[in-house]
């Protein structure tokens, strides 16, 4: 007899879709695919289902106590680690995609922090008053001491790709003051930042949005932050003191800043943000599904997890749910 799957998803192809019923079939399982549209008909048959690969909170939730493992299409699972009511069954496996967003999410990282060394805001504004000047004194990723706050795949993503451009120094930091790629000068615990962001030229910011990471970025720690420093963040937009951030870039206290998240989203017309200095604003798009690669990352991780579910091995992506990565 089968054991039933529900997947919710918007971006599957054809190929995704054999993917996974060929490995569901290897694993005496069998599936039913629905969009987000069809979330309706999602809900009506999750009771047969003990396995969702979705992102719906509202489908998790609907869900009865036969669902024993909910795999997130996302990377971030904050809203399943805050209410510990979301499962009817207390003991369902969460697990993430946090592994997926790598590629994409570095090239935006790429991007961003580039236009800034390269002055593109300003010179945005110097061409959209339709002047010509190019007086404004660049910089480089090569020669620069990079920080990144946030060393898992994502932050170590980027930081292969800014070495390959020539960065003299990368710092990563993270909760263990440990990360599994190489590419890191040294590495500090969370609690030794202070130590850090008075020599960082670039932060990047890449962590999960945890009772222990918000606000992580006080103005205190903005402060420390050299006047020509720049701060992105992908990561979550309450990790970081936002008031303190406009400040410091209307006060000429940092040289630049992206934000492809922030507080609240989206993001109102009349929002300050809007019109602060030398800051580049992108509406949550870093880590979307608009890489096919990232969406074939996306499905072989939850097939690879679906056959170690089958074999009643540990599951590779499960989340903590007290730590909520």
């Amino acid at each position: 007899m089968n054991r039933n799957i529900c997947v919710c998803l918007e971006f599957l192809t054809e190929e995704h879709r054999a993917q996974i019923e060929e490995t569901a079939r290897k694993c005496g399982f069998a599936v039913r695919f629905f969009t987000p549209e069809q979330e309706a008909e999602a809900r009506a048959v999750l009771p047969e289902c003990e396995v969702l690969y979705a992102h719906s909170v509202e489908l998790a939730r609907s869900a009865t106590a036969t669902l024993n493992w909910y795999c997130c299409s996302w990377a971030g699972v904050e809203p399943y680690c805050r209410d510990e009511r979301i499962f009817a069954n207390s003991d369902c496996l969460l697990t993430n995609s946090a592994g997926a967003y790598g590629v994409t999410i570095a090239e935006h990282l790429l991007m961003v922090t580039l236009m800034l060394l390269r002055r593109m805001p300003e010179f945005g504004q110097v061409i959209q008053n339709r002047a010509w000047s190019g007086q404004l004194p660049m910089r480089s990723i090569l020669g620069s001491e990079i920080t990144v706050l946030g060393a898992g795949n994502i932050g170590s993503t980027f930081a292969e790709r800014a070495r390959a451009l020539g960065a003299a120094h990368i710092v990563g930091v993270s909760r263990s003051g440990r990360a599994r790629a190489a590419v890191y000068d040294e590495l500090f615990p969370i609690s030794r930042l202070d130590e850090v962001l008075p020599r960082t030229h670039i932060l990047v910011m890449a962590l999960p949005g945890t009772r222990d990471t918000q606000n992580l970025l006080s103005r205190e720690r903005i402060a420390l932050l050299p006047s020509d420093a720049i701060v992105v963040n992908v990561g979550r937009g309450n990790v970081l003191d936002q008031d303190a951030l406009m400040d410091a870039l209307n006060g000429g206290a940092l040289a630049g800043a992206a934000l492809d998240v922030m507080v609240p989203e989206p993001l109102p017309e009349d929002h300050p943000l809007w019109d602060t200095k030398n800051l580049i604003l992108t509406p949550h798009i870093a880590g979307n599904m608009s890489l096919g690669y990232t969406c074939d990352i996306n499905v072989r991780m939850f097939c690879e997890d679906l056959e170690r579910y089958a074999a009643g091995q540990p599951l590779k992506h499960q989340v903590d749910r007290k730590l909520g990565y």
